[in-house]
């Protein structure tokens, strides 16, 4: 496999560089190089991570621990495993109330919002189920870990 399109972290390569590349016209630009070159996100980080943790926090707020204890009474099929996962089940609930719904939403864990497939590939994963893309720690620039902002 011919390895001079790849990802190269020392050389200032990003994912999906030689597609970035491809649009990279100085004479006639596409997108401004801000643009261009700016780190993918998951579509769930987009937002940022403060807002985030944020949405995290508001939903604790809403969710008491008492809710969570009765959480797989009140929704016996895909049971939210978090309060941040409640939270969105009674907004869910709400604007689609018929058992019918709920059945269309793939059950178990997730991790980077993908399916529960991907939690076999890394057993680091398991301990981390994050439905934000920062799950997948080392990926992006303001991770879990450092808690930064993104501009």
């Amino acid at each position: 496999m011919c390895t001079w399109f790849q990802i190269k972290p020392e050389e200032g390569r990003i994912e999906k560089w030689i597609l970035r590349k491809a649009f990279d016209d100085e004479e006639r630009p596409y997108l401004p190089k801000h643009i261009l070159y700016r780190q993918k996100e998951q579509f769930s980080d987009g937002v940022g991570y403060s807002w985030i943790d944020g949405l995290k926090a508001h939903a604790a707020e809403h969710v008491s621990d008492k809710m969570m204890q009765n959480a797989a009474h009140i929704f016996p099929h895909n049971t939210p495993s978090s309060k941040e996962a409640y939270y969105y089940r009674m907004i869910f609930d709400k604007y689609f109330p018929q058992n019918s719904a709920s059945v269309t939403v793939p059950e178990g864990a997730s991790v980077a919002c993908s399916t529960a497939k991907a939690v076999e590939w890394d057993a680091s994963w398991s301990s981390n189920l994050d439905p934000s893309g920062r799950a997948v720690l080392g990926v992006h620039q303001a991770d879990a870990v450092d808690n930064g902002n993104k501009t």
